[in-house]
């Protein structure tokens, strides 16, 4: 595998599995320092980088909540003495509901989590990159609930759509300072995330699979990898973007 993020400093979000844990693996092996970051457990990741030969930090962080956040950016500016890329794939689903019949405190929840999150990400590693000088990449995970709507999933919808008004917005502001900032749409995927949620709903576990050309879930390696390119020099040119990796599903 191609070394080409040899030296650089890495922070993942939503690390602990499913797409993120991809993700941090495949920085690592790609020769980056990855803070590993999630509010749950990271040693099955952190456990599967080191024994690879990689090198990690593990984080715990709550992206609802802003010294969290800010602390996890001061871990990998502390212990590596720089930041490079992140990749804030952090989030949550919730039950379906009718909006009219929407629970307002699950509402809440999923907006502080999947879009004030990605906002606070946002923030504090912009603040990093522009304190250093030497630019930077960010991948922020939305969904095709981010151009398409979900229904049953007003929350969901709403804030993957937030998503990416988040990144064109700071792809724009930043883009003078080398600093690109692009966005990753995963259709179904393979997910410790959309598992429990078909789990709890088997007209999900009927559907979802039907919902693309392939008939089969994506794997989390195969979004993390779209994302990891993202953040890579090969995308150097690309900001701002809104990648669909989702098997056709939205392009019919």
């Amino acid at each position: 595998m191609e070394r080409d993020f040899e030296g650089k400093v890495v922070i993942v979000t939503g690390a602990a599995g499913g797409i993120g844990a991809a993700a941090s693996r495949s920085f690592a092996a790609r020769g980056a320092k990855v803070i590993v970051a999630d509010i749950a457990a990271v040693d099955e990741t952190t456990t599967a980088i080191t024994d690879a030969g990689g090198e990690c930090a593990a984080c715990r962080v709550d992206v609802a909540e802003n010294p969290s956040v800010e602390a996890m950016v001061q871990l990998a500016l502390d212990t590596y003495g720089r930041l490079d890329a992140a990749f804030n794939n952090a989030g949550i689903s919730h039950k379906l509901a009718s909006l009219h019949e929407a629970d307002v405190d699950e509402w809440q929840r999923v907006i502080a989590i999947n879009l004030s999150g990605a906002f606070l990400c946002l923030r504090a590693e912009i603040a990093a990159f522009v304190a250093q000088g030497t630019g930077g990449a960010i991948v922020c995970t939305s969904s095709g609930a981010g151009i398409v709507a979900a229904p049953m999933q007003a929350a969901y919808t709403a804030a993957k759509h937030g998503v990416l008004g988040l990144v064109k917005v700071a792809a724009q502001e930043y883009a003078r300072q080398s600093i690109r900032v692009n966005a990753v749409l995963p259709g179904p995927t393979d997910t410790p995330m959309l598992r429990a949620s078909m789990r709890d709903n088997p007209f999900l576990e009927q559907i979802i699979p039907r919902s693309t050309p392939t008939g089969v879930l994506a794997t989390p390696e195969s979004v993390a990898e779209a994302a990891v390119w993202l953040c890579s020099d090969a995308a150097g040119a690309v900001s701002g973007a809104s990648l669909v990796v989702d098997g056709g599903a939205l392009c019919r």
